[in-house]
């Protein structure tokens, strides 16, 4: 097969697939001539900076494209069905990053509860503030889950064994066999809660899971953790409620844009942020090589 990789994978992975007999070629196409390029490939790996959309596949459906992949979990820079409907196979490999992103969660979760982003960075200014920052332990705390899949499912146990409560809640309204967690419906678990952790794909009509009304019903001395997709948080309801003291903190990996440009959020001193580097471990890295190349063998 000839394969295309537009966003980077690993080096033994690459390696392998050459081995194997394939042709690789790393290479970034800019939207507007990625589904000419497409043409040329019978393969096309991608993490999540490309999107392929129905323009690029009616284009790629005139060439040898049989096999798109996504090195990591959501699909949604992908238009699957579309894909699908002119012979085109989509694959993902949902199992490669799961524990990297379930522990940057419970790192913001540690940073919100400390204040360790901030109080970092008022340092490095010179600023000595002790006694501003008192903070709180997460043992004793509830977590709350949105979505019960295999990421939250890493997050669960791991907060459980720091002496947290977890309960959870699913799109689909039906509880998981998981009795060592409780299930509660979306707006119960918001009250509750005292971190609530995100881990759903953004909904098929775009609309974000928790906006203005849904941050209402969280405590005051809540935290909000997202690290799955950035508009399924409504980002200004997000920054109102911190401001108006609705929320006492917020973590965040992922944006509805991204790089984001939303100044007052990533530099609001209650909000602890990364740049979408959920999955950016050696060790998640080399799982989804592993796994992208044994998708390419089995197709």
């Amino acid at each position: 097969m000839r394969i295309l990789v537009t966003d980077g994978m690993s080096q033994s992975a690459i390696q392998q697939l050459r081995e194997d007999g394939h042709e690789v070629v790393e290479q970034f196409y800019e939207p507007e001539v990625l589904g000419g390029a497409l043409q040329d490939f019978d393969c096309v790996v991608v993490r999540s900076k490309t999107k392929v959309r129905a323009n690029h596949i009616d284009a790629a459906v005139k060439g040898k494209l049989k096999l798109i992949i996504r090195g990591g979990v959501g699909v949604d820079n992908i238009d699957v069905a579309y894909a699908e409907s002119k012979g085109i196979s989509v694959r993902n490999t949902p199992c490669a990053s799961s524990a990297s992103v379930a522990e940057l969660a419970l790192g913001h979760m540690f940073s919100l509860a400390r204040h360790i982003g901030i109080s970092n960075a008022t340092m490095r200014a010179g600023q000595w503030n002790k006694k501003q920052y008192e903070g709180s332990e997460i043992s004793g705390k509830t977590l709350g889950l949105i979505g019960m899949g295999r990421i939250a499912q890493e997050l669960a146990w791991r907060a459980q064994a720091l002496g947290m409560k977890v309960v959870y809640t699913c799109r689909s309204g039906q509880k998981k066999e998981l009795p060592q967690y409780t299930y509660l419906p979306l707006e119960e678990l918001l009250k509750v809660s005292d971190y609530v952790s995100l881990h759903i794909p953004m909904p098929g009509d775009k609309k974000p899971v928790l906006g203005e009304a849904e941050l209402a019903m969280m405590k005051p001395t809540a935290f909000l953790i997202n690290t799955a997709r950035g508009g399924v948080v409504a980002e200004d309801a997000l920054l109102d409620a911190l401001n108006e003291g609705k929320l006492s903190g917020a973590a965040l990996d992922v944006f509805e844009e991204e790089p984001t440009a939303n100044v007052a959020l990533y530099s609001h001193p209650k909000v602890s942020v990364t740049p979408h580097i959920g999955g950016q471990t050696t060790e998640a890295q080399s799982r989804i090589g592993d796994e992208i190349v044994s998708i390419i063998t089995a197709f």
